[in-house]
């Protein structure tokens, strides 16, 4: 569940316009799938850096594609 604080950055436009160009680039696939020569469809954009409210509102952590993985639900 999203923290209460998290939701505003979670339904912004911003969020929405990265996280499905990023999905994109990917093939919509399973990054962690892949890598184990498997093909599964990517349910999630995950953050490596795990949000917190300190750093909600830096893009260099919340839009950045080296902080972001394509998973699929096993794996998130």
């Amino acid at each position: 569940m999203t923290p209460t604080w998290a939701r505003a950055f979670y339904d912004s436009p911003a969020w929405q316009t990265c996280r499905r160009a990023y999905k994109k680039s990917v093939g919509g696939l399973c990054e962690d799938c892949l890598e184990q020569g498997l093909i599964s469809p990517a349910d999630e954009v995950h953050h490596m850096v795990r949000l917190t409210p300190d750093n909600i509102k830096d893009p260099s952590v919340t839009l950045a594609w080296s902080n972001l993985r394509a998973l699929c639900g096993r794996h998130h």
